[in-house]
Parts: structure tokens; sequence; C-alpha cells
């Protein structure tokens, strides 16, 4: 992967029934909120004027690269949702195809981090959140297990970049169903440190509307700096943001890799993000540590109402559980 990184925004309304914003559960990958991890895709370092641009809120950036995701169809490739609905609590064979202009199915991608497609799933109301590695049929039919804890809406982003040139990456998103007793949960409060099994993680930095800024992410354990984080899909962690209310995705890559001569193995990982306007976001990082991938949530404010002080970033203590890849 890059040193660099490029954010990808993305948004998805939400079908009335479920109201806000609800997401994942649990898979492959560490899901948050029911004890059990985000996409990802090559992105180059942005220029000198490029950066400039953002950091300055100029209007040329933030037009050129508006919210994506919020469709389930662009750039002439369509997800194709196979299983839109599931029963919470009992695990299900998820099913998609992405599929071309001509209604055919896409078979040939460019790998990226490790795989060719990454899928995340999360619950409208932000507290549970996937990442998740299907697997790929030779007639192109993805599919992957998952076992939904509660009822209620999610959203799932398949991030890829098919093999045809000139296309790029897309982050396509559909609605899924949880059946059964429905109750939506509050947005977590904001802390300052979140728990994730025995680990501590530290956010410091702010996420900005229309602006990039970096966010340092400070791993430890037992009260000691994890200095040997081992890599994990081409990094020593990969970050979500999630918008509530909408679900606008931004996908952001750590400042730098493993073996590019500079980049440390813990306990900082260091980002840069923008967000794409005012509000409130879920911050999902994925961090590999002794063989397991660990994630850890976070609640930040970007911006603030005319007059007051924009809120420092913070998180909540949630717990999560590591799977293996």
């Amino acid at each position: 992967m890059h040193t660099g990184l490029r954010i990808t925004a993305f948004a998805a309304a939400l079908a009335a029934t479920f109201g806000t914003a609800y997401g994942v559960g649990r898979g492959v990958d560490p899901v948050v909120a029911d004890k059990a991890p985000a996409p990802h895709e090559t992105h180059s370092r942005p220029s000198a004027e490029q950066r400039e641009r953002k950091e300055g809120g100029g209007h040329e950036e933030r037009e050129s690269a508006p919210p994506g995701g919020l469709q389930i169809s662009e750039n002439g490739y369509t997800l194709d949702l196979a299983t839109a609905r599931v029963t919470a609590g009992q695990r299900t064979e998820l099913r998609f195809t992405v599929r071309d202009g001509n209604g055919k199915a896409v078979t040939a991608y460019q790998r990226e981090h490790d795989k060719e497609l990454h899928l995340v799933l999360a619950s409208r109301d932000l507290t549970t959140y996937r990442h998740l590695h299907p697997t790929r049929a030779a007639d192109g039919t993805w599919s992957t297990p998952v076992d939904l804890p509660r009822a209620g809406g999610y959203r799932v982003f398949a991030d890829f970049t098919p093999a045809r040139k000139g296309t790029g990456n897309l982050t396509l998103g559909a609605d899924l169903a949880a059946s059964g007793p429905f109750a939506p949960a509050p947005l977590p409060a904001p802390k300052g440190t979140v728990r994730t099994g025995d680990y501590q993680v530290r956010l410091d930095g702010a996420l900005r509307p229309g602006r990039a800024s970096e966010l340092k992410l400070r791993v430890s354990r037992g009260g000691e700096p994890v200095t040997d984080l081992q890599p994990y899909l081409g990094a020593y962690g990969h970050l979500v943001a999630l918008r509530s209310g909408d679900l606008a995705y931004l996908h952001v890559h750590p400042n730098g890799e493993p073996g590019d001569g500079a980049t440390k193995s813990g306990p900082e990982v260091s980002f840069t993000a923008t967000a794409p306007s005012p509000g409130t976001y879920r911050l999902f990082l994925d961090f590999r540590h002794q063989g397991t991938v660990h994630t850890a949530a976070f609640t930040v404010r970007a911006g603030a109402a005319p007059g007051a002080q924009p809120s420092a970033p913070v998180a909540e203590t949630e717990h999560s559980e590591g799977h293996g890849h």
C-alpha cells in the first residue's frame, strides 16, 4: 500500500422503519459491541497543492470529492445484494454480486491490502461493526457467514477496485435488515480512552469538517506501550469513520507503512482524515497484536455550533474480541 492516504467518503440513507444509524455484527474479523472488526483501498499520498486546498478548506477540494457510497450503483457498477434480510441471532450466509453496466457479474479485481474486496457491516445505531473478507466463487458470487446480534437496520459496504483500467476504487452500499424484536441503542457517549480486551487505545487530534487533520492513536496494554504491533492487511492499523445519522463513510489509511524505514510498529499509529461535514462520527480502529486483530471504537464530534469550541477527539470504553484471518 502507498505511504499516504486518500479518504473515500460515502453515505447511505436508512429505511424509515429503523430511524437513525445502525451497523454490523460478528464475523470473520473483530466486532464491536457484541464482543467480537474495515474496507481498504490503495491510496496515493496527496500532493502539496491538494493538501493546501484541504487544510485551507478550499471549495475546489470539497466539491471534487463529495461523500460517496450513497448509492448502490456508481460508474457503471452495481452491488446486487442477494441476501437482503436475515434473522437476528442466527448464522446466515450473506451473498452478493458486483455487476457491470451490462449486468454481468464481475470476476476480475485488483488485490488491495491483500484482498480483492473488503466488506464492512455496520448497525444503523453504530454500536456494532464488522470488517469481513468474503469468498468469491468462479461465477462472481461473493459469500460470507454473518450472525447479527440484534434486530434492526444494517448497512453493507463493498470496497473494491475492478481490474478494468481507469475505473478506480469504488465503495457501494446496500441496506440489510435483521428481523426480530427491535430496540435501537443510543450512540455511546464520548469518553477519552477506549478499552478493547486487555488493551487501551488513546485518541489524540481532532476530526475537522472540510479540512485535513491528523489523528494519532496510541495502543497500550497493562499500562505499557505496545511497540510490536503486527502488520494487518499491509499496515499497522486501519481506520474507518461512519457519520451518525446517514452512515457517510470515510476510509482512512495510516501515514506510513511497515518496512518503509520510518514507520515504527507502535505504540502510535497516525492517520490523516477529512470529515465531509460537521457532525458526530464513530471511528473504528483495527490493529493486530500477537496474532489477534482487535477493534477499538470511538465517538468523535467534528465541528461545533457557531461560537462554540470544537470538541476534542474522545472515545468510550468498549470491548471487542479479535478473530484470526
